[in-house]
């Protein structure tokens, strides 16, 4: 880790995971759903206010999965990625600052912020991922992404540590009540998500590079686009590790947006649930940097089986769940294997992709991961409707774990990745 650290272009890249993430803990999860429930949309029936707050998120990923692929075209072809990253990072950032402006029952307007930023924070990270092959080879890779998920787990976890301490005990910090800290917590997100992005767009280095020794780029965008697509659907290994990366990543963030959900169906209240959501960020540092030494040494995909493993048993757990220690315990066991399976994601695809076309790769697979988004949450909200039952909502959940384990068996990565 000390060697990642004294790496200039690395650590300025994984910076950015440091800065974003703070987007992803504060607004996304821990308190953008609750404030606008209470206080953007409190002139709202609780039903409506979570109908348009669900369909926003639905709206944003269903953008990002019809337009993603042609941002990745345009920026391998054009060599763009980090002129793509900044466009979206500063969307993403001015928009999370505009939310500290937002009066209360403007919903309307708070949720068009709100889908900007959230559009800026999954669009750069397609150029962000991307950039992984300008500052790593391929042997250290699955090192590398996961000392960048390891300081994003930190970086989300501490601003969210200064929040939650904001809004408890707002005087402390020179505000009037927890409205206007609450206010602050997003300034503070956009304020930090762009001052640490700067170190990637200085240090980090993008040039021009040959898609393979036999042929050049592709005169346009769309014949580069139909080009990356008929690789893929030739390439056996590719897609079908972008199906069992759909299903189980699908898996992941479902449990990781429909935990709080879950939680409060319980029983369980707001402060037992930001305690579950800041010790999952705090576990997930180290955790992050063990699977990253761990598939370096015993391979990437053989460190995700062990983390589908434990989200199998974890998902299990859940269905049986019955008190606050067990909601912790199920956080704990999240923590520890999150960052794991997200990180060795990244590197083993970013490994088998074709040299030159990162951007347009990863916007295939963030596109899987955002097509994902709007699939699980579903399934699990359908199973809860017709069944009445939150625990029945998990089923859905393990079969996607199980059948993307499966798929991931199938593929043999060993002859497809050229060591360096």
């Amino acid at each position: 880790m000390i060697k990642l650290i004294k790496d200039k272009k690395i650590f300025s890249w994984a910076l950015y995971d440091w800065a974003n993430s703070t987007f992803a803990t504060t607004v996304m999860v821990a308190f953008f759903p609750i404030f606008f429930k209470k206080y953007w949309a409190s002139n709202l029936s609780a039903v409506d206010s979570t109908f348009y707050l669900g369909s926003i998120n639905s709206f944003s990923s269903l953008i990002l999965v019809i337009f993603a692929p042609l941002l990745g075209s345009f920026a391998d072809l054009k060599t763009k990625r980090k002129v793509l990253l900044f466009s979206f990072c500063m969307l993403g950032c001015l928009s999370t600052v505009a939310l500290f402006f937002v009066q209360e029952n403007q919903w309307q307007i708070a949720l068009l912020f709100f889908f900007l930023a959230n559009f800026g924070f999954a669009g750069g990270n397609i150029f962000y991922d991307s950039l992984i092959t300008f500052v790593s080879t391929k042997k250290l890779m699955d090192k590398v992404s996961a000392f960048g998920f390891a300081l994003g787990y930190l970086g989300g976890g501490v601003l969210l540590v200064v929040n939650v301490l904001m809004i408890t005990f707002p005087s402390s910090f020179g505000l009037a009540d927890k409205v206007m800290a609450t206010k602050y917590s997003f300034l503070t997100v956009g304020v930090w998500w762009a001052v640490f992005s700067i170190p990637v767009f200085l240090y980090v280095k993008e040039y021009s590079l040959p898609i393979s020794n036999n042929a050049s780029k592709p005169i346009s965008v769309f014949a580069n686009l139909k080009s990356t697509f008929l690789d893929i659907k030739k390439s056996k290994y590719i897609l079908t590790f972008l199906l069992a990366y759909w299903l189980y990543i699908d898996a992941v963030d479902t449990i990781i947006k429909m935990s709080v959900d879950y939680g409060m169906a319980l029983g369980i209240d707001s402060n037992g649930i930001i305690k579950a959501l800041l010790l999952v960020q705090f576990i997930g540092f180290p955790a992050a940097i063990f699977f990253g030494w761990l598939g370096s040494k015993i391979g990437a995909k053989k460190g995700i089986n062990i983390t589908l493993i434990v989200y199998l048993f974890a998902t299990i757990g859940a269905m049986f769940m019955s008190s606050i220690t067990h909601f912790f315990m199920l956080a704990a066991a999240i923590g520890l294997v999150q960052g794991g399976v997200q990180s060795l994601s990244r590197s083993l695809f970013a490994k088998i992709i074709p040299y030159g076309k990162s951007a347009e790769y990863f916007s295939f697979y963030n596109m899987m991961g955002k097509s994902a988004a709007i699939i699980g949450p579903l399934l699990v909200g359908l199973s809860v409707k017709l069944t009445n039952s939150s625990r029945v909502g998990m089923v859905p959940i393990l079969l996607m774990l199980i059948v993307g384990f499966i798929l991931l068996q199938k593929v043999k990565f060993e002859a497809s990745i050229n060591k360096t």
